[in-house]
């Protein structure tokens, strides 16, 4: 390949480079002001995106000079930078799916144990633990009552009626 041929695709990667740079300026110059008026989960966003571009840019122009970028200190810095964008999509994602929940019945116990001497805090308590208890079943008895006829439970079949069945086939 002639040197020459490429030419124009580096003039065309210059200018580009330059259009990013003008384009980018007016975001990091005012940053602070930008992001002051964002949500925090926003500002969050903002500050882990523009440090992926800029990462991303040094990787690129690193692998461009030919430098083995991925032994590079800044092949960690964008894992890292992309752990980040994980635990951001986590957070976005909401409460539905929650890795620690609060177990309410076992919350009640710890405190009726330690109020056993205060009798009208623990009679409250164990009505509660009770009354919880009862809508749990009778949520869990209207959620059986409303499940299709086709996925209720079937009996397994005996070992010698699927003998039987691969007979006549």
């Amino acid at each position: 390949m002639d040197v020459s041929d490429i030419t124009p695709q580096l003039e065309k990667l210059n200018g580009d480079l330059d259009n990013l740079e003008e384009a980018i300026k007016p975001l990091l110059q005012n940053m602070g002001d930008i992001a002051s008026k964002l949500p925090l989960l926003d500002k969050a966003k903002l500050y882990v995106l523009v440090a992926y571009a800029i990462e991303s840019l040094l990787f690129s122009s690193m692998r461009l000079n030919g430098v083995d970028a991925k032994d590079h200190a800044i092949f960690k810095e964008l894992t890292r930078v992309k752990q980040y964008f994980d635990k951001i999509q986590k957070i976005e994602k909401g409460s539905e799916e929650r890795e620690t929940k609060l177990n309410t019945q076992a919350a009640a116990r710890f405190i009726r144990a330690d109020l056993a001497d205060n009798k009208a805090i623990k009679e409250g308590l164990t009505a509660m633990i009770k009354e919880r208890e009862a809508r749990a079943a009778a949520q869990a008895s209207k959620a059986e009552k409303k499940r299709p006829a086709d996925e209720s439970v079937k009996p397994a079949e005996s070992s010698e009626s699927k003998r039987q069945k691969k007979k006549k086939r």
